[in-house]
C-alpha cells in the first residue's frame, strides 16, 4: 500500500497494491494496520454511503460540525471522478487551500478526508459509483455545505463539462460567508478531536 499526504493537511490518498492475474484482480483498498500507521487512530465506521451519478455531477462540499464532524474514507468503484478536499479550519495553515485526486475503478485509490474538512467530487463518467465509510452517521443538524463554484476557491472542476448541482449545493454560501458568520470548523477543535481518537488508543 502506498500513502501519500495530501496538500491539506490531516488528509491523505491511499493506493494499494493489485494482483491481476487469469482469473481476474484481487486488491486490499482498505488496510487498517496502514491506516492506523498514517492517521494515528483506527477508522471508526459508523455508515457506509453509495452513489452514482451522470458525468458532469459536482456533489458537496459537504463538511460536519466538530466535534464530532465526520471522517470519510473514500473510494470510486466504476467510472471515475474528481476528488477534492479542501481546508475549511480556521486557523488551520492550510485553511482555504484544496487538493484533487482521480479516483477510479482501475486504480481503486482511497482518499481520507479528516474531521471538519470539506468534501467534493465530480463525476468524469455516466454511471461512476462511489462508496466512503464514515465515522460517524449522519446528522442533518450538524451537516453543512459550501459552495463548489464559489471563484474564491477556484476549484479545478473540467471546463469541458457542464457542472450539474443539487439546487442545495448550488445554493451554498461561499467560504467567506461562512467564515463570516462563525460557521466553519475550527482548527484548534479539529486538532483535539484527532487527539482524542489518538489517546482512546493509547489507554485501551
Amino acid at each position: 500500500m502506498q500513502v501519500r499526504q495530501l496538500a491539506v493537511r490531516d488528509c491523505y490518498e491511499f493506493t494499494p497494491r493489485q494482483f491481476p492475474d487469469h482469473r481476474g484482480l484481487f486488491t486490499a483498498p482498505f488496510q487498517e494496520a496502514v491506516f492506523r500507521e498514517t492517521v494515528g487512530h483506527p477508522l471508526h465506521l459508523a455508515q457506509t454511503n453509495y452513489s452514482y451519478s451522470r458525468r458532469g455531477t459536482i456533489r458537496g462540499i459537504h463538511f460536519a460540525d466538530t466535534p464530532p464532524g465526520q471522517a470519510k474514507y473514500v473510494q470510486c468503484l466504476r467510472g471515475s471522478l474528481l476528488d477534492v478536499v479542501v481546508d475549511l479550519r480556521v486557523g488551520s495553515p492550510t485553511f482555504g487551500r484544496w487538493d484533487s485526486v482521480r479516483l477510479d475503478a482501475k486504480s481503486l485509490s482511497a482518499i481520507y478526508v479528516a474531521e471538519g474538512v470539506g468534501h467534493s467530487f465530480i463525476a468524469l463518467e455516466d454511471d461512476t459509483a462511489m462508496t466512503y465509510q464514515c465515522s460517524t452517521e449522519f446528522n442533518p443538524a450538524a451537516e453543512h455545505g459550501a459552495n463548489p463554484l464559489d471563484p474564491a476557491l477556484g476549484l479545478p472542476w473540467p471546463t469541458d463539462i457542464e457542472p450539474i448541482l443539487s439546487e442545495k449545493d448550488r445554493d451554498a454560501p461561499t467560504l467567506a460567508q461562512l467564515a463570516a458568520e462563525g460557521r466553519l470548523p475550527s482548527y484548534d477543535a479539529c486538532v483535539a478531536r484527532y487527539e482524542e481518537l489518538r489517546g482512546a488508543i493509547s489507554s485501551s
